[in-house]
């Protein structure tokens, strides 16, 4: 379906790169997670001018599906004069503007270049908080110390609350937070609750440099006005991420060797 390294960057999504001995997009690896953790519904945001997602999912080929499992689409539109869209609290809230009948109830949401472990996917399902995170601990995650810098930084209080979230760190800001080898990291998946969440996405600001409306920003909203709001789970594991074209090499190892153990 897609050649597996002509189409490796910048032509389709990342997630729909192909990785793996069996040459399977990376999202599958994800949905056979969500599957496992007994999710039964899923909304994917696309954007306007990819089509490759859509046309792959929507017969449900791509995962070993089951009949009570549905996937949708939210179109993400690429504004005039940009060349992608506007980020991921933009496309979250496309994502919940598709689904009104949500009101009321709490759900995940996941990048789609990381492969979530189903224990921290069943974690957040399960969850009695109304929104919770993870916290990844940074030396588990078994990244280089400039890959850690492009990821959201978390503080908490001492009851395991968020108290701030700061997103692509500077060095400098990593060392009040305890250091390179000791802080938490958030690789953007969160359980909200719908009708708190969905307003605070609604008035979620551009970035000034970034030009993008971000999730993390959408959180620490959240907790500004709703102290006490998010609980974050310390989680020690490591997450195979698709960030960069460089990753591509790692997330194939890390694939093979997790389906031949």
């Amino acid at each position: 379906m897609l050649d597996r390294y002509g189409n490796k960057a910048g032509i389709v999504s990342k997630s729909m790169i192909t990785v793996g001995s069996n040459n399977r997009p990376f999202m599958d690896y994800l949905l056979d997670n969500v599957l496992s953790a007994a999710y039964n519904e899923i909304v994917i945001v696309v954007n306007n001018k990819d089509n490759v997602i859509r046309e792959y999912y929507q017969d449900k080929r791509g995962i070993s599906g089951r009949k009570d499992f549905k996937i949708s689409f939210a179109v993400q539109e690429i504004p005039t004069g940009h060349v992608k869209p506007m980020g991921t609290a933009d496309a979250l809230l496309r994502a919940l503007k598709s689904k009104p009948e949500w009101s009321g109830d709490a759900f995940t949401v996941c990048n789609s270049d990381n492969i979530y472990s189903v224990k921290v996917l069943k974690l957040l399902k399960d969850s009695n908080y109304r929104n919770a995170m993870i916290g990844y601990n940074s030396m588990a995650l078994k990244l280089d110390s400039e890959k850690l810098c492009k990821f959201a930084i978390i503080s908490k209080d001492d009851e395991g609350c968020l108290k701030d979230i700061i997103e692509k760190p500077s060095r400098e800001s990593i060392q009040t937070h305890g250091g390179l080898h000791d802080f938490e990291i958030s690789m953007n998946i969160f359980r909200f609750d719908y009708d708190m969440i969905l307003p605070i996405l609604e008035t979620v600001p551009v970035h000034p440099e970034r030009g993008e409306k971000e999730i993390p920003e959408g959180v620490r909203m959240l907790v500004n006005r709703y102290p006490k709001s998010m609980y974050v789970y310390p989680i020690a594991e490591h997450v195979p991420d698709l960030t960069e074209k460089n990753d591509i090499a790692i997330v194939d190892k890390t694939i093979n060797f997790n389906n031949n153990s």
